[in-house]
């Protein structure tokens, strides 16, 4: 994480304590932003990080969304979550040796249990050994 912070020229930025602006995009910000390659390799490397991160999945990917031409909100968004970053620096994942290698799985799910529109919600974790994996 201190490497993508370096790669953004961002170590002594403010953290920021959601992942993604609640902010709507405006029209002049809906210029192109002039370094589309900086963009991508900032945006790919977050991608990985949701392998560890899955809090960033969601954000990472709606900034992925946009590679092709990214604009200068989408730069914006895109240091959002590197400030969010800085912010939960220390939270993630941890993988560590494991001499379990019995595999768990866990689900709940409830059927049309939102009120509004009836959507069911579900959700699950695997574990291999002592490691959530999924």
């Amino acid at each position: 994480m201190t490497d993508i912070l370096k790669r953004a020229g961002m170590t002594d930025c403010k953290p920021r304590a959601t992942p993604i602006s609640a902010s709507k995009p405006t029209i002049s910000n809906a210029d192109l932003y002039d370094d589309v390659t900086h963009y991508r390799s900032l945006a790919g490397v977050l991608q990985y990080l949701t392998v560890t991160r899955p809090d960033l999945s969601f954000t990472v990917n709606q900034l992925c969304q946009h590679m092709h031409a990214p604009t200068v909100s989408h730069w914006e968004q895109l240091k959002h979550v590197i400030r969010y970053v800085k912010g939960t620096i220390t939270s993630g994942l941890r993988i560590w040796r494991s001499v379990s290698r019995e595999l768990h799985a866990f689900s709940d799910s409830d059927w049309a249990g939102y009120h509004e529109d009836r959507k069911s919600t579900s959700g699950y974790a695997v574990f291999l050994g002592s490691n959530l994996i999924s």
